[in-house]
């Protein structure tokens, strides 16, 4: 089973790198700006509850699909590449074990343990 997802996300990403190429960014901005969620992990500093707080949203899918629909909605590409990056680097993240976390800490996703 967890092929299948890991497999599944690859889908999302690559469907995300679909919808980056309808925009009129060059590709350099989707290889600077893929790991720009990762930013919110300093959130940690703060602690376990700001820190997954923090990060789950950056990396929780629905939030990145209505930035992208509000984004298509306007006609403002900026905020449409904004959900597309948010979108793809979740699903990234996914493929590699990488899940939404818990209070517990940084380690403990809905995914399971990091590390296990």
């Amino acid at each position: 089973m967890k092929t299948v997802l890991k497999l599944e996300e690859a889908a999302l990403f690559i469907l995300g790198i679909f919808l980056f190429n309808r925009l009129s960014y060059e590709w350099w901005w989707f290889l600077v700006l893929i790991l720009a969620p990762d930013l919110s992990m300093i959130g940690y500093v703060f602690g376990n509850k700001i820190g997954s707080f923090a990060y789950n949203i950056f990396h929780h899918k629905g939030i990145a699909l209505l930035i992208y629909a509000i984004g298509c909605y306007l006609s403002i590409e900026s905020i449409q590449l904004t959900g597309i990056i948010l979108f793809s680097h979740s699903a990234m993240d996914r493929v590699f074990g990488y899940g939404l976390k818990y209070e517990k800490g940084f380690k403990y996703t809905h995914l399971g343990e990091i590390g296990k």
